[in-house]
């Protein structure tokens, strides 16, 4: 069964998001001086590829460690919502359309495919590492709706599923973080900062592996995510 990597490394300088901190990846010991080597890791919780928790924007949500294991192994199918523009609103209807493209895996009933991931195709992995890359388009609190009617998590291919401070906003972003309140406040996490996607297929259900760090109490960790095709 082939399997594609979804996850971008972690590295020193890699994008982050506005405000967080810096990454850095260092040398702490080295064979040539001290017989073994080692590394300090500085990163935040939401760096990368990542998983958010409900912890994440709610003080009663639940965090990472308050799921099973499994939760983090997803039965998934693709939503190709290109083209679109930059900071363009991806609404329920939009991934209505996405996925009634599809002719062969049904969401909008979940019981026959036993789906539980959605991913969102943005297109805007292609800007990483360039200031476009904050510019990517959002998910509203329609889809989101959408997706809690339908039981499914959200994975996506940008920097965040709502908008990001960026270069030139639209007059009317919403305010705050929309689409993270709404799925969280049903308790369903987020997948963020997935690359690779072009590898996954339009009209088949294939499982992603997003196993956080094991960190206690977690709002958000990063992930290796791995999408296997069948």
């Amino acid at each position: 069964m082939p399997v594609h990597d979804l996850s971008y490394p972690l590295e020193t300088g890699m994008p982050v998001y506005p405000g967080s901190p810096p990454v850095a990846v260092e040398p702490a010991t080295t064979v040539e001086d001290d017989g073994y080597a080692t590394t300090n890791l500085s990163f935040d919780s939401h760096t990368g590829t990542h998983v958010d928790a409900p912890a994440h924007m709610r003080s009663d949500g639940p965090t990472l460690d308050d799921f099973d294991v499994e939760r983090f192994r997803f039965r998934a199918i693709l939503a190709d919502c290109r083209p679109l523009e930059p900071r363009e609103p991806v609404g329920a209807d939009d991934l209505e359309r996405a996925v009634a493209a599809d002719a062969d895996a049904d969401t909008t009933g979940n019981e026959d495919e036993d789906v539980d991931l959605l991913v969102c195709r943005t297109g805007w992995e292609t800007h990483w590492g360039t200031d476009r890359a904050f510019d990517h388009p959002y998910l509203t609190a329609s889809a989101a709706d959408w997706l809690v009617e339908r039981e499914l998590d959200l994975g996506i291919d940008a920097m965040n599923v709502d908008p990001t401070p960026g270069s030139d906003p639209a007059p009317d972003e919403p305010d705050g973080y929309p689409f993270h309140r709404t799925m969280f406040a049903d308790d369903r996490i987020l997948l963020e900062n997935l690359r690779g996607v072009e590898a996954l297929p339009v009209g088949e259900v294939f499982t992603v592996h997003a196993y956080p760090l094991a960190v206690a109490n977690a709002d958000g960790a990063p992930v290796r995510a791995v999408a296997v095709l069948e």
